[in-house]
């Protein structure tokens, strides 16, 4: 899959703060259409249409998206979401960072400790073992299997940065 054919990125504020799509919808939309009725998730909806990634995850699928919040998204140093935005490769660098082309659901993290293949390449690390799931050591699945008619989305508490 090429990498301008891809989705998410980073992540956010705890569970209970965010709004979701009710489970009855979120089963027959994409995981375009949880992010866009997601108002936490409207950061990474904005950087998903500024790299041309809407329809690849619009699309038909099975993917995996670590998804990041908007809080999440504040936290990146002052100027880099910006630079993201004005850097379209850099941009979908970090956001198929985000995506896997594979089915995780939680029930294939918890308890496992392991490697996850991202559409840009790279692997994210995750820790299923322990208190929740974190992901490259210190972030956190803050929200988990929210179902989507091409893939599972997780909601994250900061942004995935590649190495």
């Amino acid at each position: 899959m090429d990498r301008r054919q891809f989705f998410a990125a980073s992540a956010g504020a705890a569970a209970a703060t965010l709004t979701l799509p009710s489970l009855a919808t979120a089963q027959s939309a994409t995981i375009v259409d949880l992010a866009v009725a997601t108002p936490d998730l409207s950061t990474l909806v904005t950087a998903v249409q500024a790299a041309g990634l809407v329809d690849t995850l619009a699309g038909p699928g099975n993917f995996t998206v670590f998804a990041p919040t908007n809080r999440a998204f504040e936290h990146l140093p002052h100027g880099v979401l910006d630079s993201l935005l004005a850097d379209i490769p850099a941009l979908t660098n970090v956001l198929t960072y985000h995506v896997s082309g594979a089915y995780y659901p939680a029930s294939a993290i918890i308890g496992q400790r392991g490697r996850i293949p991202t559409v840009q390449g790279g692997y994210i690390h995750a820790n299923g073992r322990g208190n929740g799931v974190h992901l490259n050591g210190n972030v956190s699945v803050t929200t988990a299997d929210v179902m989507a008619s091409n893939g599972v989305v997780h909601i994250i508490d900061a942004v995935l940065l590649p190495s």
